[in-house]
C-alpha cells in the first residue's frame, strides 16, 4: 500500500483517508492539475470535510473525464472539549444534543446540485462519531462566544450510504409522496424549514424532481421518471 501523506493535513480527514484506505490504492496523486486523495484503479475518492463551494470547480473539471466519488462526514453523536486557557482550571468535553443527519448533506450540496445525476459521479455519506476541539478565540466569534474550532477528531465510524443513481436521491421523498411542497418535506421528514428548501432545490435542479405549479403559495414539486 502507498503511504498516506498526512503533511498539514486536519485530523478528520487524516482519518478517513486511513479508513477508507485499501490495498492497492495510491495516496496524494496529481491528476489534472490536482492532487486527489485516494486513486483505487479508474475511481478518484475525494474527503471534503466541509465547504463543498471550495471543490466546485476541481469537481466540475474532474468529472470530465474520471469518475469521482466525494466522502463526506455527517456527525451523528458529537463530542465538545474545550480547550483550558491559560488562566482557566481545566478542559472540559460534553456531549452536544444535536445529531447529523443524512439529510444535512443538503446543506452543501446546494454549490452543485446538478452533479447529482452526473453520470461520474456519486457521493458517500459517512455517519460518525466525532470531537469537536475548541479553543479561545481572541477575536471573540460571537456565534461560538468567544470559542473557535480547532480540529476535529474521528472517534468511530456507525454507517455509510452511497449515492450513485438518481434514484437514490428520490429515496429522500418520503413514499408514497409523488408530489410534495417543502413544507410536506419539513413534516414528514422532521427537519427544518430552511433545509426542506435546500432539499427542494436540489432535487429539482439535478433533473430528479420538477416543479408543476402551486399549493396556495408553496412550490409544487413532483417526482420524474427515471
Amino acid at each position: 500500500m502507498s503511504r498516506i501523506g498526512l503533511l498539514n493535513e486536519k485530523p478528520l480527514h487524516a482519518a478517513l483517508k486511513e479508513y477508507y484506505a485499501q490495498p492497492g490504492d495510491q495516496f496524494e496523486v496529481p491528476i489534472d492539475g490536482f492532487v486527489i486523495d485516494i486513486v483505487r484503479e479508474d475511481l478518484l475518492l475525494e474527503i471534503q470535510t466541509a465547504n463543498f463551494a471550495a471543490i466546485k470547480l476541481k469537481l466540475n473539471k474532474l468529472l470530465r473525464s474520471h469518475h469521482v466519488r466525494l466522502i463526506y462526514p455527517i456527525a451523528q453523536e458529537k463530542w465538545i472539549v474545550k480547550l483550558a486557557a491559560e488562566y482557566e482550571n481545566e478542559t472540559t468535553r460534553r456531549k452536544s444534543p444535536k445529531r447529523g443527519r443524512l439529510e444535512d448533506l443538503f446543506w452543501e450540496m446546494v454549490s452543485f446540485p446538478k452533479l447529482l445525476t452526473h453520470p461520474n459521479f456519486s457521493l458517500e455519506i459517512v455517519l460518525i462519531k466525532e470531537e469537536e476541539i475548541r479553543a479561545r478565540d481572541g477575536k471573540r466569534n460571537w456565534r461560538r462566544k468567544g470559542w473557535r474550532i480547532e480540529e476535529r477528531r474521528l472517534l468511530e465510524v456507525i454507517d455509510r450510504k452511497l449515492f450513485a443513481d438518481p434514484a437514490d436521491w428520490q429515496a429522500f421523498t418520503p413514499a408514497p409522496m409523488q408530489s410534495f411542497t417543502t413544507k410536506d418535506l419539513s413534516e414528514a421528514l422532521g427537519i427544518g424549514t430552511r433545509l426542506s428548501q435546500r432539499m427542494a432545490y436540489c432535487l429539482r435542479k439535478s433533473g430528479t424532481s420538477v416543479l408543476i405549479g402551486k399549493r396556495g403559495r408553496a412550490n409544487l414539486y413532483r417526482l420524474t421518471d427515471l
